[in-house]
């Protein structure tokens, strides 16, 4: 056999954890700095993936195996498979990501009736020799026989019961004999064979099974759950270490630490132990563990000894370290370590004092933290001394916890926001005109739509809880209440979501609120010493912008200005607008709009100075800001059958020849009235039928409606440019942007620009100054993507609008992508991710590249950024920076992940590429 598939921990190479896993590489790199590890070998993950692609182990393999275990043998003292002085060991998996509880591991291995007689003898401990024993037949039974946890446990709770014992510690020896006597018969019953009295049978079978544990459900769902790709780690190696005690006495014992406190990040000793246990006691929770502390008074000697363990582990790994170690009759182990896996806050304030102490540099304190792991700390989290259970999951939409009562239309949620209820809005899926309803409720919940549907972008916009795509809770907005099997939740009901799980609650569960700690600020400030990329933010409020510049947002990448014409106050006008019959009328409409947007954009600029601000012109069709088709024909036909009330009311009141005066409003209801709002819900219909498009985000929207209706963009770029004059007059420093939507020729922005060009100059002459500002184009095209040389003759940026260019890219209708079959595609390994949430680097970051190449071959200056969703994912940052882009635009929560994610693009910028 070539290939060298196994190594002792004498030899093998610490660094090497592709190869060696985590666990092994760990345990040689322990042994050789000099730690009291017991002795034992890894075969490498290599051999892993031989065996799952062969069906069978590497030629060779068992007899290096063999020969290893003599190398452990001449170590240890102790003989495989001999009666006198039996070696026992644990063959544990480890892959090069740690994947706590994910693959299989056997302790106890080398018990057979001879050695369990031996291991009797030299203990002088039949029961210690006995419970081992069990251990080691059930373990064995579910791993390497395939044999189900509950055929064991049925004999070992009939044994208690017999006894009257409660507790498993309360068993004795003879008790352990019987249940490993009834164990042995049901591998027979289970297999057919006896349990197999060969060792090396045993370790064979064992090895096997360790290697098939990597293909487990368990395994593969942990790898997709986290996007661990081959990539990262591949393979489990199998870990064979020679068993160490801690149930063999009062002078032995087991615990498990961190070299830091992983709730808080602090520096102090934390852990638990068990005297007289073995490690599965500490973690199954057989028995209350001890805090760690309480061993400086048990066994003051060891304590010592832990505690120079836990400075040589830390200080040598400049890592806070998650450790397991046995005390046997006197003798510390360290059994393993590994990076230890803690919370956001934690993290970052290890990070900081880990700097402060010369541990690490500013660069390591960076890279060490997942940006991801931010988000944690910007919404507001389920309490976790929360018990209850969730009656349903959807996928998490927008991270962070909400709890209010149910509505089920954005009218009612606005007026019950305004009255200060708390509410959670419940829909089939949002539109934009929801966008109201959006802003008064705490967190959102759709039984329709992806990660990046409406309500998701929107949420995440706002940085409020959503969960979208919750299949199993049936809206019925009409009866206003929703259901879960045979559970109704109706209006008023009070249910509490998680976004950052999917979990849905009934009731209130109690919250975390956020907290932007002087340790994050610290961490960012060293974030941002490092970036090239500039970190901006999608928001349309001054609230949002303030908030984007408290988390560090240099800019607003992205303003949507549907956003503002949604809320509640504008809604009608805009309606006017759309129903306007001629160009008159339209501007009459628009006229009333001018002066809010004026000072929507005002206001904007003012919470933003001294940054820059990107105004996307109206991009989406005009039928998204009227009520649907069904809706209005519902509504025409309530307010026929009102006019037939109103007109009997009349007919009574004259009859009985009474004057009644009636309460408002109904004093002001007649026929006439009733008539007026038919009128104008027929004319609605009818223009929403005109509007009607096959596939409208395709169709009629962005720059085409510039082309089509010219004083609507007209009207929104005098409100720019007035808003900047007016900034300008007070000597508030402010860097306007005008960004073109939907863009495919340069003939659209040269029109556009001539508006802009005129305006401008009306704008200059009425308050005499210099108007200073940016002409740009959103790239969200493919076509606009193949003529970025012409468009810069134009455009002085360019921003990449990745969500419609991914779905122009791929020819996914987003929505229906994700509902039906983009999970197969990510399951399959069709498609390694979601392209809506992580940029496809090979198809539209390719399309990106060129772009930016033909854009600076043009204008050398031009300012190029993303400002889709994918703006703020971590991996898709690095592709930005590798592409040389100047800014990168998410929603304003994920701003501090973008600026720690910018640092990492920068820090690794050597490591990258295109997988």
């Amino acid at each position: 056999m070539t290939e060298k598939y196994i190594y002792s921990f004498e030899k093998g190479d610490g660094q090497n954890k592709v190869l060696l896993g985590g666990k092994g590489a760990n345990l040689c790199e322990m042994t050789q700095i000099g730690l009291n590890v017991p002795p034992g070998f890894v075969i490498t993950t290599k051999a892993c993936l031989d065996y799952l692609e062969n069906h069978q182990l590497p030629d060779g393999l068992l007899d290096e195996v063999k020969t290893h275990i003599v190398g452990v043998e001449t170590v240890s003292g102790k003989k495989f498979g001999d009666r006198q002085n039996p070696l026992l060991v644990s063959v544990r998996s480890g892959s090069a990501i740690s994947m706590p509880g994910m693959m299989d591991t056997i302790l106890n291995l080398g018990l057979n009736a001879q050695t369990l007689t031996g291991l009797v003898e030299q203990t002088g401990d039949a029961r210690f020799a006995y419970d081992a024993y069990r251990r080691f037949i059930q373990l064995f039974g579910k791993v390497a026989l395939g044999i189900e946890d509950e055929k064991f446990d049925v004999h070992f709770a009939t044994i208690k019961k017999q006894a009257g014992i409660k507790s498993d510690v309360g068993l004795s020896a003879d008790h352990l004999r019987q249940i490993s006597e009834l164990f042995l018969q049901v591998v027979l019953e289970e297999t057919g064979k006896p349990f197999p009295e060969d060792v090396y049978e045993q370790l064979n079978l064992s090895i096997k099974a360790v290697f098939h544990s990597w293909m487990g459900k368990r395994a593969v769902d942990y790898r997709r759950e986290f996007h661990i790709t081959p990539q990262m780690a591949n393979g489990t190696a199998v870990n064979v270490v020679t068993m160490v005690f801690g149930n063999m006495g009062n002078d032995s014992a087991t615990g498990v630490g961190f070299t830091r406190n992983p709730g808080t990040g602090a520096n102090e000793m934390y852990g638990e132990y068990l005297v007289n246990a073995q490690g599965e006691d500490v973690v199954a929770g057989i028995r209350t563990p001890k805090p760690v502390h309480e061993l400086a008074y048990e066994m003051p000697e060891l304590y010592k000894q832990l505690i120079e363990l836990r400075n040589k582990l830390e200080s040598h790994y400049k890592e806070v370290q998650d450790y397991e170690y046995t005390i046997e009759r006197g003798i510390l182990y360290c059994l393993q370590t590994r990076n230890g896996k803690m919370n956001a806050a934690a993290m970052v304030r290890t990070s900081v004092e880990m700097v402060a102490e010369g541990l690490i540099s500013k660069e390591k304190a960076l890279l060490r933290i997942n940006p991801e792991l931010l988000e944690q700390l910007l919404h507001p989290q389920l309490d976790p001394e929360n018990k209850e259970r969730p009656v349903a999951q959807g996928l998490p939409a927008s991270p962070g916890a909400a709890s209010g009562k149910c509505v089920f239309d954005a009218d009612t949620a606005e007026l019950m926001g305004r009255a200060g209820e708390p509410v959670i809005l419940l829909r089939e899926e949002t539109k934009p005109e929801d966008i109201h309803g959006f802003f008064a409720a705490q967190g959102i919940l759709t039984s329709r739509g992806g990660k990046t549907s409406h309500a998701a972008v929107v949420a995440r916009g706002m940085g409020k809880a959503c969960i979208a795509g919750a299949e199993d809770i049936k809206i019925d907005v009409r009866s206003r209440q929703a259901s879960v099997g045979d559970l109704h939740i109706r209006e008023g009901d009070i249910i509490t979501i998680d976004g950052s799980t999917g979990h849905i609650y009934i009731g209130k569960i109690p919250t975390i609120e956020p907290a932007f700690s002087e340790e994050l600020k610290t961490l960012l400030g060293w974030a941002d010493e490092f970036a090239e990329l500039k970190v901006h933010a999608n928001v349309d409020t001054p609230e949002r912008a303030r908030m984007a510049v408290s988390y560090g947002a240099t800019g607003i990448g992205l303003c949507r200005t549907e956003r503002m014409f949604n809320a509640s106050d504008r809604l009608p006008l805009v309606i006017d607008m759309i129903l306007a019959d001629s160009k008159e009328a339209r501007q009459d409409a628009l006229a009333k709009l001018f002066p809010i947007q004026l000072d929507d954009f005002k206001q904007l600029f003012e919470a933003m100075s001294p940054y820059p601000v990107t105004v996307r012109l109206l991009d989406p069709p005009m039928h998204e800001f009227l009520p649907s088709e069904h809706q209005l024909e519902d509504e025409i036909k309530s307010l026929n059958l009102y006019k037939v009330m109103i007109h009997g009311q009349q007919v009574t009141l004259d009859t009985l020849g009474t004057q009644i005066a009636l309460p408002g409003p109904f004093n002001l209801l007649n026929e006439e009235v009733i008539n007026k709002a038919i009128a104008k819900k027929e004319l609605m219909l009818k223009k929403v039928k005109e509007l009607y498009e096959v596939n409208p985000m395709l169709g009629h929207r962005g720059v085409r409606l510039g082309m089509s209706y010219p004083e609507i963009y007209q009207m929104q770029i005098r409100s720019i440019l007035e808003a900047a004059a007016l900034c300008a007059k007070q000597r508030i420093p402010i860097l306007p942007e005008i960004m073109v939507p939907q863009v495919i020729t340069a003939q659209e922005l040269i029109k556009v620009k001539s508006y802009v060009d005129q305006i401008q100059q009306e704008v200059e002459r009425q308050h005499g100054i210099r108007l200073e500002f940016k002409f740009g184009t959103m790239i969200e095209t493919v076509r606009a993507c193949t003529r970025a040389g012409e468009l810069a003759e134009v455009a002085e940026f360019f921003s990449f609008g990745t969500n419609d260019l991914t779905q122009a890219t791929f020819s996914f209708s987003r929505e229906d992508a994700e509902n039906k079959f983009l999970p197969l595609y990510n399951e399959t390994g069709l498609l390694e991710d979601n392209p809506f949430e992580v940029l496809d680097a090979k198809g539209v970051g390719q399309l990106m590249k060129m772009t930016a190449e033909a854009g600076h071959k043009t204008r050398p200056d031009i300012k190029i950024g993303i400002c889709g969703e994918q703006g703020g994912h971590p991996q898709s940052i690095r592709f930005c920076h590798h592409i040389k882009l100047d800014y990168v635009s998410c929603s304003a929560p994920r701003i501090p992940i973008a600026r720690l994610a910018v640092a990492h693009a920068k820090l690794l910028e050597d490591d990258y590429r295109i997988m």
